[in-house]
């Protein structure tokens, strides 16, 4: 979905908020939504994620959602903040321009991060942003627009949700949505905004990631009427890649899941099976797996050596 906010900030472009009298200056853009663009900016040697746009309302809705982020996080005692500045922009044209100012997340796109790093990396990458639909649940709004463009991924294999256009309370119509991964497209059910409607599109993503091919296919040879999210579970039953996750695929395209958080730990008992159990396919141990075991063994031969040394 293009913008149709559609003039630039040129490199070096300074931002100062009308009332607030913030002041930012433009590094580069970093995409584009529905509803604005979004700049990398530098504030006295910090960076952040600057979105613009021309209206007022949907800019005020994603703001919303991120404080009600902030405030479910100061009830459970944490922090980390996504929100930094709300203010108004007074262009050359003479018109005011409402941004707000997020947390600038510094990695890549989950399908470039994946392809860098090897998909072995995603079951650690899907589990933690299961917990991050989770957060966004539990303060009362569906994320809506689930897809890889708007999951990015740092250091760790940690996502981060970016571009919160598609945000929308709990019990309304969901704002914005990418076709392939909304639920009412595979006739699987409402647009309503709640938990089944992002696990719908989380289990989508899963297949994008992993069946990108067969997918397009998929819903080429399918008419708008026998579109099912059983034609997708049978995709991932068929997939060498999908098939040890299917059971878990298909629990969240039929919308069995209470929540995230249980549909977190279901993945997370996914994850720890041992590796003969949870994947079929002859794959090699994922490297982050091998990671781990090599560090384990290091610890156990520096311990094994000084306990020969002290005994000497």
């Amino acid at each position: 979905m293009t913008t149709s906010f559609d003039w630039s900030l040129p490199r070096g472009t300074l931002i100062r908020g009308k009332w607030k009298q913030g002041a930012y200056r433009v590094e580069r853009p970093l995409g584009e939504g529905a509803n604005g663009k979004v700049f990398l900016v530098e504030r006295q040697r910090y960076l952040y994620a600057l979105k613009i746009g021309a209206d007022a309302a949907d800019l005020q809705s994603e703001v919303n959602v991120l404080q009600s982020i902030a405030k479910q996080k100061q009830k459970q005692g944490r922090s980390g903040a996504f929100l930094v500045d709300v203010d108004d922009y007074q262009a050359t044209d003479g018109k005011d321009y409402p941004f707000y100012v997020m947390r600038y997340i510094k990695g890549m796109t989950l399908g470039d991060y994946l392809q860098r790093q090897g998909k072995e990396w995603f079951p650690v990458v899907g589990f933690h942003l299961l917990g991050k639909l989770a957060e966004l649940h539990e303060a009362g709004w569906a994320f809506g627009d689930l897809k890889v463009e708007n999951v990015i991924v740092a250091d760790y294999g940690r996502p981060e949700l970016v571009d919160y256009g598609g945000a929308t309370a709990f019990g309304k119509g969901v704002r914005q949505f990418t076709e392939i991964y909304d639920r009412g497209y595979w006739n699987a059910g409402s647009r309503t905004a709640n938990a089944d409607y992002d696990l719908f599109s989380f289990a989508v993503l899963c297949v994008q990631l992993h069946e990108g091919r067969r997918l397009a296919q998929l819903t080429a040879g399918l008419l708008p009427q026998t579109r099912t999210q059983e034609e997708l579970a049978k995709l991932a039953a068929t997939s060498p890649q999908l098939r040890p996750m299917s059971g878990w695929l298909r629990k969240a395209l039929y919308g069995e899941f209470g929540n995230a958080r249980e549909a977190a730990a279901a993945w997370q008992q996914w994850m720890h099976r041992p590796s003969r159990e949870r994947s079929d396919s002859g794959a090699p141990a994922p490297r982050w797996m091998k990671g781990l075991f090599a560090l384990s063994a290091i610890v156990l031969a520096t311990t094994v050596y000084w306990l020969l040394r002290s005994g000497l």
